[in-house]
């Protein structure tokens, strides 16, 4: 297939294009700037200059495909304090995407989530202002649509990552001299290697039917305690709980410490044949690359 990349040359991008073209597909990535221009030649992909606020080109771009995997997304408008304005363009360009694609059966990927019938779990969904994004990519699948939605696990570890949870985790543990959790750090992110993530898009591309949810997590869930226990004890720095009146000063800038979600994966390995076969995350941890400074 030729398939349209968003986000061709990020963190998650970097290893879903390798997997398509190692497949056998055509890849046309976006690229927003030279450097990631570059980046996405680099990784053999074609090019494609344009943005995300680009709608006109984006849909011609779609319509000359046989598939779309949206992947970009203005993350840093969270630090910024401008989540709100990124979901909105996110939004507009998921319709546009399915607008181009409506009748033709062609496959649109995006990320997110749609309702499991758990009161609680659908109303986390519901709380993240995203979660619109993920339900008008799901509604194209009434349109002709090939929908797809992939959740994509908070915590997605590699080398390659560069300003997720977890090095976010560090630097906060580093400035502060102590690596936090709050509460009895109970709470659990899901987890995936960077590469299992990217493996799974080239199947879900070339197997999930149409109107599927998929779970990119390998591990379903690590405790937040467990996770700063480790960085800790590479950090030589204690882990401690931070009284959850204080949690917003200490962890400034990442709402996310509380979070509290599983992603369970039984059904997706299942329907795609997915067997994650790189490291978890306390193993990546332990690996060591997490912790150098050049």
């Amino acid at each position: 297939m030729r398939v349209f990349v968003t986000g061709a040359s990020g963190h998650i991008g970097s290893a879903v294009v390798p997997e398509l073209l190692q497949a056998g597909h055509e890849v046309v990535g976006l690229a927003r700037s030279d450097a990631s221009a570059t980046a996405v030649k680099a990784l053999g992909a074609e090019v494609r200059r344009g943005d995300l606020d680009d709608l006109d080109g984006l849909r011609e771009a779609a319509a000359d495909a046989d598939a779309v995997v949206h992947l970009a997304f203005n993350h840093d408008a969270i630090p910024a304090g401008k989540f709100a304005e990124a979901v909105a363009v996110d939004l507009a360009v998921v319709r546009t995407f399915g607008d181009a694609l409506a009748g033709t059966g062609k496959t649109l990927i995006g990320v997110g989530f749609t309702h499991t019938g758990d009161a609680r779990r659908d109303a986390a969904i519901d709380a993240n202002p995203r979660s619109a994004v993920g339900r008008a990519l799901h509604d194209f699948t009434e349109r002709g649509v090939r929908t797809v939605l992939v959740a994509i696990p908070p915590v997605t570890h590699s080398t390659r990552d560069r300003g997720g949870f977890i090095p976010t985790l560090i630097k906060i543990a580093r400035e502060t001299g102590v690596s936090g959790y709050v509460g009895d750090g109970a709470n659990r992110w899901p987890a995936g290697h960077t590469l299992d993530v990217g493996r799974l898009y080239r199947l879900a591309l070339e197997k999930a039917p149409a109107g599927s949810q998929l779970y990119a997590a390998a591990e379903e869930g690590i405790t937040v305690r467990e996770i700063a226990e480790t960085i800790g004890r590479h950090l030589n720095v204690p882990a401690e709980s931070i009284p959850a009146e204080r949690a917003a000063d200490h962890f400034t800038g990442f709402p996310f410490i509380t979070m509290d979600i599983t992603m369970p994966n039984a059904d997706t390995r299942r329907l795609l044949g997915w067997e994650p076969v790189h490291p978890g995350l306390i193993a990546d941890l332990d690996d060591g690359h997490y912790f150098t400074t050049d």
